[in-house]
């Protein structure tokens, strides 16, 4: 069963960089923590310099009713991401649970036992092949380079895929490709089927204009409990 959230939990970025919740209401707590809110924000000791995590802003995903001052409460197991569009990894050590449900329940009946999507807490597993890649500026080889990510879990909900450029330090959201230089089969970031592969297809003159470093294209896959899993593949231009 899914925990309310507190500023107890551990919130790390996927390069260990450490989260520091940023209550906006201090009317609940568990064990000292504060029950955290839609819009709360938190900040992040992210140690990866080409394209720091800095920060977040949490969401709520519509799982649960209950509310304070009319904001949603998250729950650890919403899936939730960095500025740079990366998945926050949760862990709350509390008992305190979140049974409610966005539809109302029938006075005096206790709640039903949850469907199997919402009962499942595994994490998608996602894998990157292969894991790096190498373009070459000056023979502007090889002339088009492929890579994949295989995406598996029972009761798939979305998936995001993000660029994070090393030279430029930015982050770039390519759930939709950048066609005719990155193109990722299929786009969109829809995810029905219990396992998914898709395809990001870079060109030489869009590696090219990355600029020489390293730019890692991260794959998250989400699972409609809100969990998730990821991979990622480092490109290396010189």
């Amino acid at each position: 069963m899914p925990q309310v959230l507190t500023t107890n939990a551990i919130i790390l970025c996927p390069h260990g960089g450490k989260g520091t919740s940023i209550p906006t209401s201090p009317k609940w707590t568990v064990n000292g923590g504060i029950v955290l809110l839609e819009g709360d924000t938190g900040t992040l000791t992210c140690p990866f310099v080409l394209c720091p995590c800095v920060g977040y802003t949490l969401k709520s995903m519509g799982l649960n009713a209950t509310m304070v001052d009319g904001r949603k409460v998250v729950l650890a197991t919403d899936f939730n991401q960095t500025f740079t569009g990366l998945p926050l990894i949760i862990t709350e050590t509390h008992q305190v649970m979140d049974d409610t449900t966005p539809a109302p329940l029938p006075e005096n009946r206790p709640a039903p036992p949850p469907p199997p999507q919402m009962a499942d807490m595994n994490k998608p597993v996602v894998i990157a092949v292969p894991p790096a890649l190498a373009f070459n500026t000056m023979t502007m080889m090889p002339a088009t380079i492929a890579a994949t990510f295989t995406l598996t879990t029972a009761f798939p909900k979305n998936w995001v895929l993000t660029l994070l450029n090393g030279v430029a330090k930015l982050n770039v959201d390519l759930t939709n490709g950048l066609p005719p230089g990155a193109v990722v089969a299929p786009p969109g970031g829809n995810w029905s089927s219990p396992s998914l592969v898709v395809t990001l297809t870079l060109t030489a003159p869009f590696m090219a204009a990355l600029g020489p470093g390293m730019h890692h294209f991260f794959m998250t896959g989400v699972s409609q409990r809100g969990l998730c899993g990821f991979a990622e593949v480092i490109l290396t231009v010189t």
